[in-house]
């Protein structure tokens, strides 16, 4: 199973590569795991121009919030991080208690209580 970035989440990665103006062509939205956080491994997410030939790869087209057209996200995975997100959806939340992405990992037994690490 891929993981899956909802149009939420698509928007702001994509707000987020406008703010740092780099080319939404060549990003990539890298998602992966380390070691650690207070229950055994914490999400990563990245911005990168760089890919391995090993690495899984999904895109995904949202519509653009202001103009016409399609903005296409492509998220990459390292094989050992994708043992642990298979089937992950990344969204995005604002809420009054705080702003950030939100991992809805099925491979989790076990999460904080911020979200931003996991045990499986």
């Amino acid at each position: 199973m891929p993981v899956t970035v909802t149009e939420t989440a698509a928007r702001e990665i994509a707000a987020i590569i406008n703010q740092q103006d780099l080319d939404p062509q060549a990003i990539r939205l890298r998602v992966g795991v380390k070691g650690g956080g207070c229950s055994g491994f914490s999400y990563l997410l990245d911005l990168t121009e760089n890919t391995k030939d090993s690495d899984e790869s999904w895109e995904y087209e949202y519509p653009k919030a202001e103009e016409d057209g399609n903005q296409v996200i492509t998220v990459v995975c390292d094989p050992k991080s994708y043992l642990y997100l298979n089937g992950t959806v990344i969204d995005f939340k604002d809420e009054v208690m705080g702003r950030g992405f939100v991992f809805n990992n099925p491979n989790a037994t076990n999460t904080c209580g911020c979200g931003s690490s996991f045990s499986a």
